[in-house]
């Protein structure tokens, strides 16, 4: 057993509420139980009747709030709904403590099963890419497309500013830095987050700022945040190391879905040089680059990559009706 699948006490225990998560307009958020875990849903019901359902899945140390942009562009067009993994956003950690890539993909197939709402338009950004590669190679039956965004999979040679993200697994460093950091307040610590994942920090709106300040300081209030963080890196970092079968970019050959991948060239995370290797292992795929994005392509460029998912809807003849225009943004 790896130590992504030790039980963690906390999962035993009740959560505490420590804030409000914070709802655009338009949206909703309810909990939903399912075995083994409670994940909590963000949703956007459609403009229209009937548009196909969509899942978006987040990145590490993210939640559904990374695609509410993206959501409201693509209203009409699809029916968003968008979780937040097992320890992340609004939702508990799972009873088992696992924080594996496959323990994230077994939640999301539990709830796409549950929700009977398959198949689905599946996204993923970084960890939630992996995630999502992971549901699409063994459960085609549940993803009409696949919407990549900077997917997080294996690098033999890591950027070196991903370097902190792979050291946070290591058993004692992630005490250790909230240790080093315990001085640090919300915003620092948001400053430092955005200098890392955006291309242009500076397009952050002044409320998108004080927004990200207040749901960090609600995330930081709870006790299992840092756990749910270094367990779910030791997991993404397991991950690389499978072969075979189980190995991601094996699984990535497998999908069948119609795969839309979108890389930032000043990502710091996952190497742009990617791109490349990606469309080779995807069989059905077109690849968006944005010279000028970083790792969360959704919340820097959403109209961009709204109508490239509207383009690839065309291209697989998933685009039915006229009324889906209203929702594209472009």
């Amino acid at each position: 057993m790896s130590s992504t699948e030790l039980p963690s006490a906390l999962a035993s225990t009740v959560t505490p509420r420590v804030g409000t998560v914070r709802v655009a307009p338009g949206e909703r958020l309810r909990s939903v139980g399912l075995p083994g875990v409670t994940l909590t849903v963000r949703s956007r019901p459609p403009a229209r009747e009937g548009p196909p359902p969509a899942l978006y899945v987040h990145g590490l140390g993210g939640s559904s709030q990374n695609w509410s942009a993206l959501m409201s562009l693509l209203d009409g067009l699809v029916d968003s709904e968008a979780l937040d993994l097992p320890g992340f956003g609004d939702s508990p950690p799972p009873d088992d403590g696992n924080y594996s890539v496959t323990g994230h993909a077994r939640a999301v197939i539990r709830y796409l099963d549950a929700a009977e709402r398959g198949p689905v338009h599946l996204f993923g950004n970084s960890l939630g890419g992996a995630v999502s590669t992971r549901v699409a190679a063994v459960r085609p039956d549940l993803v009409r497309t696949l919407t990549l965004i900077s997917p997080a999979l294996p690098e033999l040679r890591a950027q070196r500013t991903a370097w902190p993200t792979a050291l946070l697994s290591v058993p004692g460093v992630a005490r250790l830095f909230t240790r080093l950091t315990k001085d640090w307040n919300a915003e620092q610590r948001v400053r430092g987050v955005m200098a890392l994942c955006y291309g242009d920090p500076g397009m952050v709106t002044p409320d998108g700022f004080r927004e990200a300040v207040e749901e960090m300081e609600r995330r930081l209030a709870l006790p299992y945040f840092w756990d749910a963080m270094t367990r779910s890196a030791r997991g993404l970092v397991n991950a690389y190391t499978l072969g075979g079968q189980h190995g991601l970019w094996r699984q990535a050959e497998r999908v069948l879905a119609p795969t839309l991948l979108v890389y930032g060239g000043r990502d710091q995370l996952v190497g742009y040089r990617m791109a490349q290797r990606a469309v080779r292992a995807f069989r059905d795929c077109r690849l968006l680059s944005l010279p000028e994005a970083g790792h969360v392509a959704m919340m820097e460029y959403p109209e961009t990559v709204a109508t490239a998912f509207r383009e690839l809807l065309a291209d697989t003849d998933e685009l039915t009706s006229p009324a889906t225009a209203t929702g594209a943004g472009s």
